[in-house]
Parts: C-alpha cells; structure tokens; sequence
C-alpha cells in the first residue's frame, strides 16, 4: 500500500492506462507541457511524447469532436475538460453524438471516450469553476456517469472508465485532490469493485445517507459526530450516478427505515430527487418517513466568501438525518 494525494492516484492510474494500452491518448486544455491546471496529468507528456498527451485549443466542441473520430478509428481516447461549467460548450457533442453512437449505429460502433470533469464547489471559485453538472448526464441514456470520493477508488476506476466500451463521465471532486489515502498500486482493475456498484462507506443502523463524490468525507464526519449522539448512520458512496447500484441502497433502507441523500448540486432535477423517488417506490412500506434531502440552493453558485453557506456541511447534514428522525430540527423551529 501506497499513501498519496487523490490527484496523484488519477494521474498513476492515467499512466498505467497508457502504459497498457498504445491506443490510450489523452486530450485536454494545458495537460501536457502545464500537467493540467490542477497538476492531474503532470509528467505524462514527457513520458509519453506529445502524440499521446495533447494539448489542445480552447475549445471543448473541437475537443469532443475529435474523440468521437479518433474513438472510431479505435482509440480510446481520454478528455480532460478543465473546469465543470467549461463542459457546456461540448454538450451537444456528448449528448447528440458520444451518447447516441451506439444505438444509432445498432451496436456497429462502440466510442470508449472517458470524460474527465473537475467538479464541485470548495476551492474559492465563482461560476463555471465550481458547479455540479451531473445530473444533465445522468438524464442522458448511453453514458454512464460515475464519481469517486478517495484516492484507492480514483486510481481504479479511471482505469476501469478507460477500458470500458461505453462513454463514461468521470466526475472527480477537485476539492478533495490534495486528500490523501492508502492506494493498492498493485491491485488488477478487473478484481476491484465494478465501477457501476455502491459502497457502504461507514454501516450503520438508524437512518442511510446516501451521497457521491466531494460529500462522501463530509457524510463519513457527520456520522462520526452522530455517533456520539447515539445515532448510527450508514453512509452509502453511490459511485456510480448512472446506471445507480439500488441494490445497496435499499439494502440498506430496509434496514435502517430511514433515508437521506446530500449532494453539492441543486435540489431541483437532481440525482437526489431520483434516488427519494426510485427508493420510494421501491421501499415504501420500509420507510418510517420521508425522505430527506440536503443540497445546494437553486441559485447561480455564489461567490467565494458566500459558498459555505451554499455547500452542504456537517451542520446542514446533521440536521437532515434529524428531520428524518423525527427529531428537533431547523424546519420544525425546535433545534436541538
């Protein structure tokens, strides 16, 4: 086992990509002479020449573009797409072109593009550098959608994105890239956990909270503190956004009755919405109320010195699992 930063694990599992693979390139705004703006990709185009880590121009449409033609020549090529609000300019090729290929094709052409996207608030930044787009992916079929939250599973599951047939969005929280955790550099992607499964974080007995990404740490200290409390929370990583692992989840709310899911993004339309709805609907006589979500607000995201009002916390966190308990909470104006 290997201690490093969440970055440093994308980037070794960037490399053994591309050393396993010749038909591995990678594309992306300033990720080779620079190493990327977030030092993701540093090293690699010295260690693996220009031809395969390119630089390109700012322009996301282009980028997109040109990896659906190299993915149909049969390369699998690697996007990188600097900031989250930076995807927009791309969308219409990921959801008109990279999503659509295979079925329009009849299963004739397959387009294994792996689209790297920094994600989340946390880091200072206003709009466009901080935003939470995932949902709109989650909506589109023939991608899939996933997000890691810890070094081990960033260095695995880009692999597993990278070898995958299907387009993949790897949404990768920039807020954690310098958190550090024990990587098994030696463990085969094919033995890991499918990227398309949910983890149970922390097991727990009272009440599931479900999360991904940048709020799985946040979730993980929020039952630490409930535990002191008397509460115990399983916190279940989702992993993947689409196609979602429902199995663990209603596992889980079987068992505990109760559920709440937190995520960075909006409430509105979000992948918490479709998690309270399919649990709903699949565990209704389990539950022993409502389920809970805590989000970001329906605004633009805000500027700096306003985004920890905006980002979930432990506070906000904690206060759902009080609503879902039937406990004093900040809606029902009897705080505990």
């Amino acid at each position: 086992m290997t201690t490093m930063t969440f970055g440093a694990a994308i980037n070794a599992g960037l490399r053994k990509s591309l050393e396993n693979d010749p038909k591995v390139v990678l594309m992306g705004e300033d990720i080779g002479t620079l190493g990327g703006v977030f030092r993701i990709t540093d090293g690699l185009q010295k260690d693996f020449g220009k031809h395969r880590v390119i630089d390109t121009p700012l322009a996301e449409s282009g980028i997109m573009g040109t990896a659906v033609g190299l993915a149909y020549r049969g390369y699998r090529p690697v996007v990188e797409i600097q900031f989250d609000g930076f995807i927009y300019p791309a969308f219409d090729q990921i959801v008109c072109q990279v999503a659509k290929m295979h079925y329009r094709t009849r299963g004739a052409v397959t387009l294994p593009i792996t689209i790297r996207v920094p994600f989340g608030g946390g880091i200072g930044s206003p709009e466009h550098h901080s935003e939470s787009p995932e949902a709109y992916f989650t909506h589109t079929s023939g991608l899939r959608v996933v997000s890691v939250s810890n070094p081990q599973d960033a260095y695995t599951m880009v692999q597993q994105a990278i070898s995958c047939n299907d387009p993949v969005l790897f949404f990768e929280p920039k807020r954690r890239y310098h958190d550090k955790g024990e990587v098994d550099l030696g463990i085969d992607p094919a033995s890991a956990p499918d990227m398309g499964s949910a983890a149970v974080a922390t097991p727990g007995t009272d009440v599931t909270l479900v999360t991904y990404g940048p709020l799985v740490k946040t979730a993980r200290d929020a039952a630490l503190a409930a535990a002191d409390d008397g509460i115990s929370i399983e916190v279940i990583d989702l992993r993947s956004l689409s196609p979602v692992d429902y199995s663990t989840v209603e596992a889980s709310v079987r068992k505990t009755g109760r559920l709440v899911i937190t995520h960075e993004a909006g409430q509105s339309g979000g992948v918490g919405a479709e998690v309270a709805a399919s649990i709903t609907e699949r565990c209704f006589h389990y539950l022993e109320s409502a389920p809970v979500r805590v989000t970001g607000f329906d605004i633009p995201y805000p500027y700096s010195k306003l985004e920890m009002h905006h980002l979930p916390d432990l506070d906000r966190i904690l206060d759902g699992v009080d609503r879902a308990l039937n406990r004093p909470n900040s809606l029902s104006g009897l705080e505990g």
